[in-house]
């Protein structure tokens, strides 16, 4: 076996977990930004003004949604950090952009935002380009 036909070998299963932990950070930030955006309607609209930043961000901070969106969205930073060990960002940023699909279905489902045809489409190019990266 040639060193070339070696180290693509041996890169594999470094590719394969990569691409697992991907996956899981996608998702966690995703759900963690899912329940971001419910406990921000909760809280209902707000304005930042430096006066008032401090309450903001105790509102914000003892919002349960709000608290639990943080440490679920940190614990998918975790596992793209640990992808980023193994894999070129250049290969493994693109994957982010499969929350876009998440998030469609979501806001849709959750919070019944409309979906507008151009923007189903746009996400739908998204991850074609998320697959033609994949396969490089």
């Amino acid at each position: 076996m040639d060193t070339a036909h070696t180290l693509r070998l041996r890169g594999r299963p470094e590719m394969k977990i990569a691409v697992i932990y991907i996956l899981i950070s996608v998702l966690l930030s995703a759900v963690g930004q899912i329940m971001l955006k419910k406990g921000m309607n909760d809280l209902g609209t707000m304005t930042i003004a430096m006066k008032q930043i401090v309450g903001i961000l105790w509102r914000m901070g003892t919002n349960p949604y709000v608290f639990v969106g943080l440490v679920i969205y940190v614990i998918g930073v975790v596992f793209w950090l640990a992808a980023l060990s193994r894999v070129d960002l250049s290969y493994a940023y693109p994957f982010a952009s499969l929350s876009y699909i998440v998030m469609l279905v979501a806001s849709w489902v959750l919070f019944g935002e409309h979906i507008s045809i151009l923007r189903l489409v746009g996400t739908l190019v998204v991850c074609v380009g998320v697959l033609l990266i994949a396969r490089s």
